[in-house]
């Protein structure tokens, strides 16, 4: 069978991560059956799924943090009883010693306690926590030595150990293709770390439970799931919206929060302009009032999971999108989700942000119709979505126009050099740095998707930055022009080979591949 090394880069690049380094051979694969290379992620059973030993459960971390801050404010609490006590009886004599000092902070009782928990010490992996930019030793040095860092907290523990398991899959993954539909569906439906304590506690069960499990399942179902995942419940703050006539709502004088409600129909299932209206919305809130989490206590059931809560349910029937809803309790939302999953508006906005992430900005008009008749016709089946996306001509044909974002970027760098990380730091202070910070859109909306949002001269020369370190560290490892190869082979454009053969050094070649149209766009 002829090779085409210029589908093997859209296979690799569009679809994928981009080649892996050493002899993994990814683009005489790809470039002998690329559509099948592709495919071939999808037949996996259970391939989307991230079992890691020491990954827990959101109830499990649940109560880990709700345990954490319990200490933190019985520590806080300690320390203003003992700063009263000190105020009566002041110090005598010469010898005595001073006062405790007053408004002791909860950031300086938590070091107190971390202290005196040997789980919460530094670890020897924190020192090398460098940002991919131009190392401290490429810097003049000035001023006194910083202070050692303090140590880590339960949560920015999990934080960091959920991180690391997603960067190594993506980076050993075959193609990434299936890790690549995980970051579209992730960033659909994506929920901010910077919330708070439990967002950023959370972010990595989400993606584990209410995410991976339905990336080749159908749309329903992690449509379902994400609603009901106590993470989305948090960030979009489910558990404040009472019914206003529902036990809850009269006892405590409160009523609605709509935020839920507002992105399942704007940003989740039917989009802008998708035929539903304010009314609507509120019809939603009311309806999925009661949908919460339980806390510390455990009054609801097991602290951090998923609970109905009768008493804050908004009591009869709702009309959503022109239907009555009669359903009791939480039937009633599930029968309303499970309408609009299936909604013609929603298989149209799913088919057009599909096929936008993958393809093009402005996506084949033709490709958009064929992924939504795959949608519609096939009740939101993700595996038959996704199959048709590939099988499509138009994705195949479409230049490779897109600008990969800060985290496809640093995957493709890190897969390129055979970089499996140990630690996340780099990757975290790169995507930080980059303006990509995993799991932290700024908004409900998640991060931008076109190739301007990336292509900005700013991001341009961070990116550039970025390379040049790597360059300046691993250059003496590879010679740039047999990595050349395993990028994009004859499928390379003259005046990027030419580029790299007349560089100054392997050190220079290496940051200009790393900066080139081969490796930047998809």
């Amino acid at each position: 069978m002829a090779r085409d090394s210029q589908a093997a880069l859209i296979a690799l690049n569009r679809f994928g991560f981009g080649a892996r380094g050493g002899a993994s051979g990814d683009f005489i694969n790809a470039a002998s059956d690329p559509r099948g290379f592709v495919l071939a992620e999808l037949a996996r059973p259970n391939g989307a799924l991230l079992e890691v030993p020491g990954l827990l459960s959101t109830p499990e971390l649940g109560k880990q943090v709700f345990d954490y801050q319990f200490e933190i404010q019985q520590a806080r609490n300690a320390a203003k009883a003992a700063q009263q006590g000190a105020s009566e009886m002041p110090p005598q004599g010469p010898d005595a010693k001073p006062q405790p000092r007053r408004n002791l902070s909860l950031s300086t009782a938590a070091k107190e306690i971390a202290g005196k928990d040997p789980a919460m010490q530094p670890q020897a992996a924190d020192a090398a926590n460098a940002a991919m930019t131009p190392s401290a030793t490429m810097q003049p040095q000035a001023g006194p030595p910083k202070p050692p860092a303090q140590p880590l907290n339960i949560i920015q523990k999990t934080f960091r150990a959920e991180a690391l398991a997603r960067l190594q899959r993506g980076v050993v993954a075959d193609c990434g293709f299936v890790e690549r539909l995980v970051v579209f569906w992730s960033n659909h439906f994506c929920i901010s770390a910077n919330k708070g304590a439990l967002a950023r506690m959370w972010a990595g069960s989400f993606e584990r439970e209410a995410i991976r499990p339905h990336v080749l399942g159908r749309f329903s179902d992690m449509l379902k799931a994400v609603e009901q995942h106590p993470a989305m419940l948090f960030f979009l703050d489910n558990q404040q919206s009472l019914g206003p006539e529902s036990r809850a709502g009269i006892n405590r004088n409160r009523g609605l929060n709509e935020n839920l409600a507002r992105e399942i129909m704007e940003l989740h299932t039917l989009g802008v302009g998708g035929g539903y209206t304010q009314n609507d919305v509120t019809a939603l809130a009311r309806v999925i009032t009661g949908w919460t989490f339980a806390g510390r206590r455990g009054q609801l059931g097991t602290p951090g999971s998923f609970v109905f809560n009768a008493n804050a349910h908004q009591p009869g029937p709702q009309q959503v999108l022109g239907k009555t809803y009669a359903q009791a309790g939480i039937a009633q939302g599930e029968a309303v989700l499970s309408d609009i999953a299936r909604h013609p508006s929603t298989a149209k906005f799913i088919a057009t942000k599909f096929a936008r992430h993958f393809v093009a900005d402005d996506p084949p008009p033709a490709l958009v119709a064929k992924l939504q008749d795959s949608f519609t016709r096939t009740d939101g089946d993700l595996r038959a979505l996704t199959a048709a996306l590939v099988q499509s001509n138009e994705a195949w044909q479409a230049p490779l126009t897109k600008m990969r974002s800060p985290y496809e970027f640093l995957l493709a760098s890190g897969r390129l050099l055979a970089r499996n990380p140990e630690d996340p730091g780099r990757y975290l202070n790169g995507l930080n740095l980059l303006g990509q910070p995993l799991w932290s859109p700024a908004g409900p909306n998640g991060f931008p998707d076109t190739a301007a949002a990336w292509a900005a001269p700013e991001g341009i020369k961070l990116r550039l930055d970025i390379s040049a370190q790597l360059a300046s560290q691993l250059a003496d490892k590879f010679d740039p022009r047999d990595l050349l190869e395993l990028v994009a082979a004859d499928a390379a454009a003259p005046e990027t080979r030419r580029t790299i053969e007349r560089a100054e050094s392997r050190q220079q070649a290496l940051a200009l591949l790393l900066m080139s149209p081969e490796f930047q766009r998809r």
